[in-house]
């Protein structure tokens, strides 16, 4: 959460946000990680967004996963050590982010210090080459016994990590589109792969049409801004809000694809019946960027 002009935080919608994610099946969270903008946080900032969270899941019993890497070693061990104080379910850690672990012995080190701190509480390493650089495969490919890096690892398909028995999924796609994504993790865990692949690719194209607009993290929040009640505001620098008219472009490809927006009581736009396109796609874009002066990290979601 973080305001226009100094994007300090602002903790009071992760309530609403809990329980938003609650009600669409969603059923946990991981906070500080990489939609949630962890690695831009201060260590404080940190532990306060993730005791908002921790009060938030005691109501609506999700699990809670918090990112405790991508600091200094001391900050990591801090970390981990206030996630297991305040009742995480599980800890996810990023490797070292600048004298980057070259072997599997050096990763392994890394991670024991860090389940030192929280010897009570699950630990899994964050495997995100694409943001970290470490290619962790080799790695742990070469590591004497594998099973003893347990990690989270990307995959952008749900139906194919399905049919190889995937059943638990980090994916940040449930903050937009949590119907869409829940149906494709269903059907999928199912083993009705035909449908889970027709949902996937459903998802994959809505995905693509936000995400030629500008970075991750930032064509997410725009989307989230559409598509939702739920304010998620601006990222922090130097990652940058999209204009009026980017979100304008962005709405009229989301109504092509079948979505389509008012804007409710509280000035927040949302998906509803289509009423003058055109007229909407406008305001929807200026009304986004005066909507931006509050914001809320995102978490990604534990289906």
């Amino acid at each position: 959460m973080f305001n226009e002009i100094t994007r300090t935080l602002n903790l009071s919608v992760i309530p609403q946000y809990a329980n938003h994610l609650a009600n669409k099946k969603v059923n946990g969270v991981l906070v500080n990680g990489t939609s949630g903008e962890g690695p831009s946080m201060s260590t404080s900032e940190r532990k306060l967004v993730a005791e908002a969270w921790a009060n938030a899941v005691r109501t609506t019993k999700q699990h809670l996963m918090i990112q405790v890497g991508g600091a200094s070693l001391p900050d990591v061990l801090e970390l981990a050590k206030h996630a297991e104080s305040i009742k995480a379910d599980s800890i996810l850690c990023l490797p070292e982010l600048y004298f980057k672990p070259s072997t599997s012995e050096q990763l392994k080190d890394y991670l024991r210090l860090v389940s030192s701190a929280a010897p009570n509480t699950p630990l899994l390493y964050y495997h995100i080459p694409m943001f970290t650089n470490v290619n962790g495969k080799p790695i742990i490919n070469n590591c004497d016994d594998p099973d003893s890096i347990p990690g989270d690892h990307t995959f952008q398909l749900m139906d194919a990590a399905c049919a190889i028995g995937m059943n638990s999924f980090i994916i940040t796609s449930l903050s937009m589109f949590p119907e869409l994504t829940v149906e494709t993790f269903t059907a999928g865990n199912a083993g009705n792969l035909l449908k889970a692949r027709e949902t996937q690719q459903r998802l994959t194209n809505v995905l693509t049409s936000i995400g030629k607009y500008g970075t991750f993290i930032e064509t997410m929040k725009a989307a989230m801004s559409l598509l939702t009640n739920i304010n998620p505001g601006p990222p922090r620098v130097p990652q940058q809000p999209l204009s009026a008219e980017t979100v304008a472009s962005m709405a009229k490809d989301l109504q092509n694809l079948g979505y389509s927006f008012l804007p409710n009581l509280k000035g927040v736009w949302m998906a509803a019946p289509s009423i003058d396109k055109e007229r909407n796609n406008m305001q929807q874009g200026q009304r986004y960027q005066r909507h931006m002066a509050h914001a809320t990290t995102i978490p990604e979601f534990i289906n």
